[in-house]
């Protein structure tokens, strides 16, 4: 495993008791009920009711057990070990049926057998990822023949952007093209709890969005649509107002904040 995908899981398992206990995933709400997917993916995924779904970087599983709410049969996949490990006793203590699986994405395939009707994840998953062609090896594998994959992610044009020191508006700070060693970040606490300090760094990788379309064209899939938004699931920076339904916003609404892909096996 690559040294900078083991100290993610590191980071990644230092993380997983802050985000338990944070108001951001409100874990007691979503045990009484609270579905935590967003409007995009319940739209346009549509309805799930008895296929099999595959839910890669799935975290410590509550949007995989929200589809299993809606119907669907799923495993969620994660390299956390204490994510996974908190992921089945959400599922255990829910009585919701529910897979989980503690695998690096590219070693998935030798921890996990089967094809699925849909392979989905989610936003914050393309930073963690050294190499979009093998993650468009693994979605292929993993789906049936005519099978979906779907993801809805944050932009890749926001990877460009720092807030401004005044803290009001937005500079170019860095490349919006791939580049093979990822770039180190320290941050002060979690996007989730900023009051709680992490010790360990962060290592990310920055994809194009042609590198994410052309992983999967390679990967055999065939590409169904890709949709922009102008709103994004959390507040990526700190002027960014929330509306009425929930999504933070630019105040002019002028650059994409989010992007959708739907696909599918065709072989």
């Amino acid at each position: 495993m690559d040294e900078h995908i083991i100290e993610n899981r590191e980071l990644w398992n230092e993380l997983t008791p802050i985000h338990e206990r944070s108001e951001f995933y409100d874990v007691e709400g979503f045990k009484k009920g609270r579905c935590t997917l967003e409007s995009i993916e319940l739209e346009e995924l549509g309805d799930v009711s008895g296929k099999s779904l595959l839910h890669l970087q799935c975290h410590f599983g509550m949007d995989t057990i929200s589809w299993a709410r809606l119907g669907a049969r799923v495993t969620g996949v994660d390299f956390s070990d204490k994510a996974i490990t908190l992921a089945r006793s959400l599922s255990k203590e829910l009585g919701i049926e529910a897979n989980f699986v503690c695998s690096d994405i590219y070693d998935l395939p030798k921890a996990l057998d089967g094809e699925f009707d849909i392979v989905f994840t989610s936003y914050g998953v393309l930073c963690w990822l050294p190499d979009l062609r093998r993650w468009g090896e693994v979605v292929a594998h993993f789906l049936k023949s005519e099978g979906t994959f779907y993801m809805v992610v944050d932009h890749s044009l926001l990877n460009i952007f720092e807030t401004t020191e005044d803290g009001t508006g937005l500079k170019i700070a860095h490349s919006y093209f791939h580049a093979a060693e990822p770039m180190k970040w320290q941050a002060e606490g979690s996007y989730a709890s900023g009051s709680v300090k992490v010790s360990r760094p962060s290592y990310e990788w920055t994809h194009s969005l042609s590198d994410v379309v052309n992983a999967l064209i390679y990967a055999g899939l065939r590409i169904e649509f890709l949709h922009e938004f102008s709103v994004c699931a959390w507040q990526r920076f700190p002027f960014m107002k929330q509306d009425k339904d929930g999504w933070w916003r630019l105040k002019d609404d002028n650059i994409p904040l989010t992007f959708s892909l739907r696909a599918t096996k065709t072989t």
